[in-house]
């Protein structure tokens, strides 16, 4: 009727997909006791007031033209990932010299890798903390 009618494609005007802060945001909120506090430009996620992981934007100069999250780790598992995928992980400046690893968040992302990677500097550093 009136020169309408039903596509057998769905519409999806005005889709815009989460940025990857939000997404970043997210899976970290769900987290028990995380927080999100502003440091150096970037959001930065806490437990136990102790950094875990840490945005880096691609318009700062820690996200030097990408967007990113450095994530508590270990020397062997960063040095695993970056060996492995150079492309998605590498090795974050000021952090990366103990362990912390980067993950590239531009592209096709992984974001089931990315949310157990959060969840596994969570509970690094939750487990680092209850030991003191």
């Amino acid at each position: 009727m009136y020169g309408w009618h039903a596509s057998p494609e769905p519409l999806h005007f005005g889709f815009v997909p989460p940025s990857p802060l939000s997404r970043i945001r997210k899976i970290c909120r769900a987290l028990p006791d995380t927080q999100e506090v502003e440091a150096w430009g970037e959001p930065t996620f806490r437990v136990e007031n102790k950094i875990f992981a840490m945005y880096a934007s691609a318009t700062n100069h820690h996200g030097a033209g990408q967007h990113s999250i450095w994530l508590m780790s270990t020397p062997v598992n960063q040095s695993l990932m970056v060996q492995a995928k150079p492309k998605r992980f590498f090795v974050p400046p000021y952090v990366g010299t103990v362990g912390w690893v980067g993950v590239r968040l531009d592209g096709r992302v992984n974001w089931r890798e990315v949310t157990e990677l959060v969840k596994d500097a969570y509970e690094l550093r939750a487990v680092k903390g209850k030991r003191k």
